[in-house]
């Protein structure tokens, strides 16, 4: 089988795009394409209006099946292909985008699905929210990015007595040692200093920084309001006023960071005054400094307010590192209880985000602060006085992140899909027809 894969961000262009809209779809497509090399041959395209269909009548010619995998929101998916056409893609709210803005009716997802008939998601909320806006039998299938293979080596790491020393090619906050005064009220009106240490040097004298204790980490992009990295830095602050050895991490991924720092270190202020710590770190971790971070870490933390899927939450997980994290959306399919402490979530009204006029049409989940305080406490009791449960926990993150994500586990589910949607498409069987707009009633 020849699979023609596709995602905006590349290589060349992810420096740039880090942290932009759907510059995460390139770290997907990375994470699935060793195992799309072992169901098939692997081409890469950049413009796939003109280059998708001159590699389909090429194999079709040699009798072999293709298929073009577009790692892409469906809205910005090519339609119209005579190749058959699957969009990959994340999404963590309740409803999928029903109706056309701007003149463009891609915008309506249904159209979208109803031209391609079929689509590969990340998990099984988002699989019964598509087949609710289409029909029960909608070809639609579950296939997380394959990420537990790839942590293999560094699953249950341990930290030493004396911690974990990172060298960070960008810049590190550090609230032990970082002056928080210029982000306090009184000083509302004044220019911010700006603590981002540039490119080149912080490439050529890397800042060390040495982790010990109770290590909480999450890394998000901190311009995406649905990470609600404002309640996670609030809680643990409260929940570790009088705690030394608590230590929140957030790695902070967008390529220019300075307006989000200025409102974490407003935040982590406001808070003030606390004994635990909180590190902000911002540039490359190349692969050895990453897995120190993995190593160090004893939980990963998640406060967001629904999930496509989760990659860094996946990781750490695959690592043995237990969660805090809410269990709805994606992340129902691999939180439990027996790996994270759980934080309760309710549903609340909020619009699509790409939708400019941000019009009530969908739902996501809102975290009961309380909840996020008490995991904390109750994650940093077991990690000192209960190692065994600590260990468990640790021990099933491992074995549900392998059913979940791991590359037999998805080779064994996507080869079947990719085959069958191939065949189909090529054999002109109509795509499953959508349901009537009139079915589509908004959520408020």
């Amino acid at each position: 089988m020849i699979i023609i894969v596709y995602s905006e961000t590349d290589a060349g262009s992810i420096e740039k795009n880090l942290g932009l809209p759907e510059y995460s779809y390139y770290f997907v497509l990375r994470e699935f394409r060793p195992l799309l090399e072992r169901l098939g041959i692997v081409v890469a395209v950049t413009d796939p209006a003109r280059e998708v269909d001159a590699i389909y009548r090429n194999a079709k010619a040699h009798g072999q099946d293709c298929v073009f995998l577009s790692f892409s929101p469906p809205h910005k998916t090519v339609t119209g292909l005579e190749c058959p056409t699957i969009p990959v893609f994340a999404w963590e709210f309740s409803t999928v985008p029903q109706e056309p803005w701007q003149g463009e009716p891609r915008h309506d997802w249904r159209t979208v699905f109803s031209k391609l008939g079929s689509a590969i998601t990340h998990s099984n909320y988002t699989v019964a929210t598509v087949r609710a806006a289409m029909t029960p039998a909608f070809p639609i299938v579950s296939a997380p990015a394959p990420v537990w293979d790839r942590f293999a080596g560094l699953r249950r790491s341990a930290i030493s007595a004396g911690g974990v020393e990172l060298q960070v090619a960008g810049t590190v906050i550090d609230t032990r040692s970082a002056d928080l005064a210029p982000f306090g009220p009184t000083h509302k009106h004044d220019p911010k200093p700006d603590l981002i240490r540039p490119a080149a040097l912080a490439r050529l004298q890397p800042q060390q920084l040495q982790l010990d204790g109770v290590v909480y980490t999450s890394v998000f992009n901190p311009y995406d309001g649905r990470k609600n990295w404002f309640d996670m830095i609030g809680a643990f602050c409260w929940a570790f006023r009088d705690v030394a050895d608590a230590t929140l991490v957030l790695k902070l991924t967008h390529h220019d960071i300075k307006n989000a720092v200025d409102a974490l270190l407003e935040d982590l202020h406001k808070a003030t005054p606390y004994r635990c710590r909180v590190v902000l770190i911002h540039g490359y971790l190349a692969d050895p400094e990453y897995e120190k971070l993995v190593a160090a870490t004893s939980y990963v933390v998640n406060t967001s307010h629904g999930e496509g899927q989760c990659l860094p939450l996946m990781e750490f997980m695959s690592c043995g590192k237990p969660a805090i994290a809410p269990d709805n959306t994606a992340m129902a399919d691999y939180i439990d209880a027996d790996n994270a402490f759980i934080i309760a979530s309710s549903e609340e009204p909020s619009h699509w985000p790409h939708d400019p006029r941000q019009a009530y049409r969908t739902l996501r989940y809102r975290i009961d602060w309380d909840s996020l305080r008490a995991a904390y406490q109750d994650s940093y009791r077991v990690f000192k006085q209960d190692r065994t449960r600590y260990e468990q926990m640790a021990e099933h993150a491992v074995r549900s992140l392998q059913q979940h994500c791991s590359q037999a586990v998805i080779a064994e589910r996507l080869g079947a899909f990719l085959l069958d949607h191939a065949r189909s498409a090529g054999a002109g069987q109509p795509a499953p027809a959508s349901r009537s707009t009139d079915d589509a009633a908004p959520v408020c």
